[in-house]
């Protein structure tokens, strides 16, 4: 019995600015600040590789003091109508009903919501009262693969049923407006708002790419490399500098053995889906799959059109193969990393 990706399908927010639109804001927001810096912080945005992002707030609100308060009501608002649109969007790919989906996976780190979004659209949606419920939290860009890897392992244990992730992040909500260190500008520049929604399958008759494997990689001692602080300001976002270079290092680590306990190496993968986590990633990456004629092409248009949506980005790379023309029997890779630190994988067949 075989677990099959059958649809994605993602949604916007519907603020959206190019990075040019941005920086008057930024001018405003870094008044009374050396000019040195002024220009450093303005060449980070130009040079971040993000051309366009899109925003659950318009600009504007984005470089107002609002209250954590008031951004995460904006948060559950705009999440509820973002993870709605996109799974009616994945389930009319797939000629699907909602009280056709057995297993319910959401994926949000950038707010906070009890109930979970599920909840929300169980009743939204109609969806069948027996529905088995699982919201993801706090595990950052990585829960996207995260909760394809629980989906996977549900409909493997259960044959004849269908599953639906949904990834929702609004990562411009957690801006610090009174923050001027480094990390809170890096965040800003390459982070954007989105929501995707992914389809799997263990009935027979559905039709899609086959998840071959799929395994999660933890980091040692790394706990401190990528997250969020909570602070009466909101979610203060942690990255250190040092996160391209340590994946650089692990890297052999995070994916020979995997493709090797699945009988092929990394020459014998056709696609890479790999989440854009950020221009300095994206370069590492690159070099280090560029001397095996592989690119990761995909992955920098996603980020280069909408920035980094923590957990749904690497869904927006997903969908973009899903909607080729791929042979039978070419295999695709998806890769993305997150808090903990952590990379997770899934070998997938078409």
């Amino acid at each position: 019995m075989s677990v099959k990706i059958i649809s994605v399908a993602k949604a916007l927010p519907k603020y959206t600015r190019n990075t040019s639109e941005i920086i008057p804001f930024l001018q405003l927001w870094l008044e009374g600040q050396e000019e040195r810096f002024k220009r450093k912080v303005i060449k980070i945005f130009e040079n971040a590789g993000v051309d366009r992002r899109y925003s659950i707030m318009d600009a504007d609100e984005v470089f107002n003091n609002t209250s954590f308060e008031e951004k995460n009501e904006i948060y559950e608002r705009e999440s509820i109508i973002l993870a709605e649109s996109c799974l009616k969007k994945s389930l009319s790919k797939s000629l699907l009903k909602p009280t056709d989906i057995d297993f319910l996976i959401t994926v949000s780190c950038t707010g906070i919501m009890i109930p979970s979004l599920d909840a929300y659209l169980i009743n939204r949606l109609g969806m069948k009262q027996d529905v088995v419920r699982l919201p993801v939290t706090e595990m950052g860009c990585a829960a996207g693969v995260s909760g394809i890897i629980y989906a996977k392992n549900f409909l493997k244990a259960n044959p004849g049923k269908r599953a639906a992730v949904v990834a929702v992040e609004s990562p411009t909500a957690t801006f610090q407006i009174e923050d001027f260190s480094m990390v809170n500008i890096v965040s800003a520049a390459i982070f954007g708002d989105g929501a995707a929604s992914v389809i799997l399958s263990s009935c027979p008759e559905d039709s899609g790419p086959t998840i071959l494997d799929e395994a999660m990689y933890h980091f040692y001692d790394a706990e401190q490399m990528m997250g969020f602080k909570l602070k009466n300001s909101g979610l203060q976002m942690v990255l250190d500098k040092s996160v391209p270079e340590t994946i650089s290092n692990h890297f052999p680590a995070i994916v020979h053995p995997f493709l090797e306990r699945n009988g092929i190496k990394i020459e014998d993968v056709d696609h890479l889906i790999f989440h854009p986590g950020g221009k300095k990633i994206v370069q590492t990456v690159e070099e280090l799959f560029g001397s095996l004629g592989k690119n990761i092409d995909d992955t920098k248009d996603v980020l280069k059109m909408y920035g980094n949506m923590s957990s749904a980005t690497v869904l927006y790379v997903l969908e973009r193969f899903m909607e080729r023309d791929i042979k039978a029997g070419e295999k695709g890779l998806m890769l993305s990393f997150g808090p903990g630190f952590s990379a997770q994988r899934v070998l997938l067949e078409w």
